[in-house]
């Protein structure tokens, strides 16, 4: 195989396993688990981020028909009072597609919906399990955050990814030009910029205003690590260009803006995203 392939390669695998610690370990990934109650399997899925055009659906799964169950919410970071929605129980029934069919044909399972809010709006909330022995709480560990998101279109949504996933891959194709005995970074390093540029400056703004209503929430208008951090990888990449008209060893700058990249897109998706601020809204 060819040393160049083999680059391009590795390249790929790395920006793919990054990309996927990304995302799972965001807060706007499903939570998903079980827990024990009285001796039986609870499996619960609860959703974290959600369109702004419709309420949206918790579901939760029991043993049996026993166990009683509440919904309880309210609006994130407020002194709201917890509002109690009373779940449905259901047994083998398809009651809505945000969820797998073996959830809803394996046997009973709760079901109620959250009110939807604007973009950005977040919420917290838990179910309260019982019978007439005892109850808990679920998930154990205290409420699920949940953000609302205006609907993007798949057009945008798409080119972003595509872009933003590219500008990755070649970026890491960059650093891995090291290796060669006559490194040739000028064109690596520009396609770079140039492909971060567009997914993060220019499609990143228009998907940011469908889901949230503003085009740019990160420095200097605020701090959204979404957009913070491609102006972090972006910056490290200005000076990496620089490098190689300034200085002797270009290839120390360029390293550094891969290692640049690489942490600052560890950092989970969505992390100190855009928030409502339910103070400002009554």
């Amino acid at each position: 195989m060819k040393k160049n392939v083999f680059f391009w390669i590795i390249a790929i695998i790395i920006t793919t396993v990054i990309s996927y610690l990304q995302v799972v370990t965001g807060p706007t990934y499903p939570k998903s688990g079980s827990t024990i109650f009285q001796g039986k399997q609870i499996t619960y899925k609860f959703l974290r981020s959600y369109s702004t055009n419709s309420d949206c659906p918790v579901i939760l799964q029991v043993p049996d028909s026993t166990i009683k169950a509440t919904l309880l919410w309210k609006r994130y970071k407020t002194k709201d009072e917890r509002e109690r929605i009373v779940m449905t129980l259901y047994k083998d029934t398809i009651v809505d597609d945000e969820f797998s069919d073996r959830m809803q044909k394996s046997g009973y399972f709760f079901y109620a919906k959250l009110p939807k809010q604007p973009p950005a709006g977040k919420l917290e909330y838990y179910i309260r399990i019982e019978t007439n022995q005892s109850e808990k709480n679920i998930p154990e560990e205290g409420p699920v955050i949940i953000r609302f998101k205006g609907d993007v279109p798949a057009f945008y949504l798409i080119l972003h990814i595509i872009v933003i996933f590219a500008s990755f891959i070649v970026g890491i194709r960059t650093g891995l030009e090291c290796f060669n005995k006559e490194p040739k970074y000028k064109k690596f390093v520009f396609w770079t910029l140039g492909l971060l540029f567009l997914g993060g400056f220019i499609f990143g703004p228009i998907i940011q205003k469908f889901a949230f209503g503003e085009y740019w929430t990160g420095f200097p208008l605020g701090f959204d690590l979404t957009d913070n951090k491609i102006l972090i990888s972006f910056i490290g990449w200005v000076v990496a260009a620089i490098s190689l008209y300034r200085s002797k060893k270009p290839g120390r700058w360029i390293i550094g803006a891969v290692i640049l990249m690489i942490v600052v897109f560890l950092i989970p998706h969505s992390l100190l995203g855009s928030e409502l601020d339910w103070n400002k809204v009554g």
